[in-house]
């Protein structure tokens, strides 16, 4: 690298990130600086840039070697490959030659792709009990999705996670970009893993994801049809809690909350007159439609919107999550009175507090070495991205799901029933405009002789729809209901009725 820097400046200490550099070099305009400086350093960049893999034996937090297959990398795409895509790679637990093949995304957009290890489907989570204040520990999950899937799980679009770009400029994104260049991912991964290259592939994720798996399950069928290699064995695609159509999810929110019993049926029948059924985009002269969604909003507001049964708690970040404690006051309790312990009650919970954790352990340079990220890419590790230059380019992608239902693939959603974020009011909703067989109609299925949800199989040979609720599950419902998510997807991937 001291050679790079001394290009421009003798002496330039080489300890400072290629593109912080690059990014002050007074030599032009933005644009004309980065084609003039990728001219002449193109090779140096791809070897800074390059394609890296490794395989992790330990992690902090965790005792021994880890009892599992985990590889973590960067894989270039766009121009230059000038952005950077970190992974987490796990084999599965079963049968890694036999097993599917998923690649998972996290919703947000921007939110890491260790929320979902940690939180949701991965093989480790992290231990409460043993837990202290400045020390995460980890443990492993007996309900990891790993234990019968191969999981990529990608940070993506680039500023999530780990993920970095060499220029500003590619951190300007949109769904579309973000599609294009994970499908570009999966085509460079697939080469460098030609052994999973018959695994049968699904293209999975939840939340804001909905909006993105559809679009990126069509680039690999199109691919497909376009003879691009290497051919991906795509079988199809599955969902949770997936933003579809925003307006009409959004709109969903009120006929929900009244369904829950959050709401008063006065409430609800003067809402549902006086805002015309429409309570997302409203017409403010509407006076008697506002009124009433106010009386909503002050309904609501005490309520985790991901979750009608917790409490709404504001999640303050720490500043700088290094050696800090975990400390109740990073939350702000502007609701005292509601969150006044109970008798009994040893502290006021919050889920945020568990978020915490996250960004103690991920932020702590002994995990980063570990999982082998490159020193100096990113400025401080969040759980979820706030700050991405992104623009919301597709709002709607039912159209999608139709044209991939009609292509023969076969799909899973679900939804936590108790998800206030994206209601499965609206998800169900917007299923039905598929216009696809009911098979099975509603009814409960079960996990240790108990309701875990209600599911309906809906065809359109060759293709069959599972849609699934997961009873007291919230948004992202595989952290609230772990054992019964874990039961819903190993019978899904085998190919039996949920």
């Amino acid at each position: 690298m001291s050679i790079i820097f001394a290009i421009f400046k003798e002496g330039a200490p080489n300890e400072i990130p290629l593109h912080q550099y690059l990014r002050n070099l007074p030599l032009f305009s933005k644009s004309m600086k980065w084609r003039w400086v990728l001219c002449f350093l193109a090779p140096c960049l791809l070897f800074r840039s390059g394609l890296s893999q490794t395989v992790v034996k330990s992690l902090p937090g965790l005792p021994g070697d880890l009892p599992f297959y985990l590889e973590t990398g960067y894989i270039g795409v766009g121009e230059w490959e000038d952005v950077q895509l970190f992974y987490y790679f796990v084999k599965s637990e079963r049968s890694p030659k036999d097993d599917p093949l998923v690649l998972w995304l996290t919703g947000g957009p921007g939110c890491s792709a260790l929320s979902a290890i940690l939180y949701e489907i991965g093989p480790f989570t992290f231990d409460y009990d043993k837990s202290t204040r400045d020390r995460p520990a980890l443990k492993l999950n007996e309900y990891s999705w790993t234990k019968v899937a191969n999981i990529i799980f990608l940070d993506q679009p680039v500023g999530t996670g780990f993920s970095y770009a060499n220029s500003w400029e590619s951190y300007n994104i949109n769904d579309n970009i973000s599609a294009a260049e994970s499908y570009e991912f999966l085509r460079k991964w697939l080469k460098l893993h030609p052994e999973f290259q018959s695994n049968p592939l699904y293209i999975a994720g939840d939340s804001y994801s909905g909006i993105i798996v559809p679009m990126l399950t069509l680039q690999v069928d199109e691919g497909n049809n376009a003879g691009l290699k290497p051919r991906m064995n795509l079988e199809g695609y599955l969902l949770g809690n997936p933003a579809t159509n925003i307006s009409s999810d959004r709109n969903s929110i009120v006929p929900f909350a009244h369904l829950k019993g959050l709401l008063s049926d006065e409430l609800y029948g003067s809402a549902k007159i006086d805002c015309n059924g429409d309570y997302f985009d409203v017409n403010l002269s509407n006076a008697a439609c506002v009124n009433d969604l106010e009386a909503v909003t002050k309904c609501l507001e005490n309520i985790y919107e991901a979750n009608i049964l917790e409490p709404n708690c504001l999640l303050m970040a720490p500043k700088s999550t290094v050696g800090r404690a975990w400390d109740s006051s990073l939350i702000i309790e502007d609701r005292s009175l509601l969150l006044l312990p109970t008798p009994g009650a040893s502290r006021v919970w919050c889920r945020s507090y568990n978020y915490l954790y996250s960004y103690i352990w991920a932020s702590d340079k002994a995990v980063q070495d570990a999982l082998h990220v490159r020193e100096g890419t990113i400025e401080k590790w969040v759980r979820c991205n706030e700050t991405l230059s992104y623009t919301y380019t597709v709002s709607d992608v039912i159209d999608i799901h139709k044209d991939l239902i009609k292509r023969g693939y076969r799909a899973l959603i679900y939804s936590g029933d108790h998800d206030m974020v994206v209601p499965y009011v609206g998800t169900l909703a917007w299923i039905g405009t598929l216009n696809l067989t009911i098979s099975r109609d509603w009814e409960a299925w079960f996990v240790d002789g108990q309701v875990a949800g209600y599911t309906t199989l809906y065809s359109y040979f060759p293709s069959l729809l599972t849609y699934a609720t997961v009873k007291g599950g919230g948004h992202t419902a595989p952290e609230y209901k772990p054992k019964e998510c874990f039961a819903m997807i190993n019978r899904w991937f085998d190919y039996y009725y949920i």
